[in-house]
């Protein structure tokens, strides 16, 4: 007879439940949220498995690896179709939470998520830290340009090489407010530090790459937007279609019909949040940055024409994402007319 389980993770725990075909409960347990100890409960013979079900979350591409090396049918689901599924119930509990993921498993009623390759989750890492230092840095220089304005001290436009010795120039004939700024501008000046570092790892990734480089043949695509395209798609083959990617990451409008009524709203915003937000900065970077013309510019403006500047942006963020997923599986590089298209 063939059983399922559904794992409930939590940080410290993981709620576990077995259910035979029948639906039955054959076992409950809580245990330490970590695939050893899984393995202790999981690897007993009087089970034989059919599927195990996993909710994506912050621990789940590592319990994912730790179940799924031991050849064990673990079935990472989305967490937004398992919060609709688990909403029936009345009480929210651990406890039923598990026995609900157990419960789609046996009826196959799921949707199940790609788990990536840990070299992809290293460079999201990477991503994620690079990404994280900067925000910090811009964070503080917004906050030093709010302390001093209060003074009437006003920073103007400056560069990121030249803010410091601005700051230095407004504050030297006021030694109190020196004695304040000078540890922001020590934090500040550390973290663009480590920035830096983190950006030129980045960089020699990409230039050891021969994906990225070719994505980098896209205008308005640099090794930021290349580097976590290939992070994010990761297998670019379970995609049945190069247009399925742009669903994949939220640009996609969402429709909602009942009766008479078919209303196309907003684009759904599902997905990965951060490589949306680059495709939508290498959409105006090419709209706005690059003068070189190319069939792709020339769309996107009559796009605009008739639908306006913002959902321009968003059409062509889109057709990136389509475009990016298609250069990765031919091998082949952007080319600028539709004439050498066509040949």
């Amino acid at each position: 007879m063939k059983h399922y389980a559904g794992l409930d993770v939590s940080v410290k725990e993981t709620a576990v439940c077995i259910v035979d075909e029948m639906g039955k409960i054959c076992r409950e347990i809580k245990i330490v949220s970590h695939p050893d100890d899984l393995l202790q409960i999981l690897q007993n013979p009087a089970w034989d498995f059919g599927r195990i079900g996993l909710e994506a979350g912050p621990l789940s591409q590592w319990l994912f690896e730790g179940l799924s090396t031991v050849g064990l049918p673990v079935v990472c689901i989305e967490a937004r179709h398992t919060r609709a599924f688990l909403k029936a119930q009345v009480n929210k509990t651990d406890r039923n939470d598990a026995r609900g993921i157990a419960q789609m498993m046996r009826v196959n009623l799921f949707r199940p998520v790609h788990v990536k390759t840990l070299s992809s989750q290293k460079r999201r890492a990477l991503l994620t830290a690079r990404k994280l230092l900067q925000e910090k840095a811009i964070a503080i220089e917004n906050d030093v340009r709010g302390l001093l304005r209060n003074f009437g001290l006003k920073v103007g436009v400056v560069g990121a090489t030249r803010f410091e010795a601005r700051i230095r120039e407004l504050v030297e004939s006021m030694p109190d407010l020196i004695d304040i700024i000078e540890p922001l501008l020590e934090a500040r000046r550390e973290l663009r530090e480590h920035f830096a570092v983190l950006h030129r790892k980045l960089l020699a990734l990409v230039r050891n790459d021969e994906v990225c480089r070719r994505l980098m043949t896209v205008p308005g695509v640099g090794p930021v937007v290349s580097l976590a395209f290939v992070a994010t798609i990761d297998t670019p083959a379970r995609f049945r279609t190069s247009k399925a990617v742009g669903a994949a990451l939220g640009l996609t409008p969402v429709l909602h019909q009942s009766g008479e009524s078919n209303r196309v709203g907003r684009i759904s915003l599902c997905g990965d949040g951060m490589m949306r937000t680059l495709l939508f900065e290498a959409a105006q970077a090419m709209l706005t940055r690059i003068t070189r013309w190319s069939w792709l510019k020339a769309w996107t403006m009559k796009v605009a024409q008739r639908r306006g500047g913002r959902k321009a942006v968003v059409a062509l963020a889109r057709r990136l994402a389509t475009i990016l997923h298609r250069i990765w599986l031919d091998g082949t590089e952007f080319r600028w007319t539709r004439e050498v298209q066509a040949a």
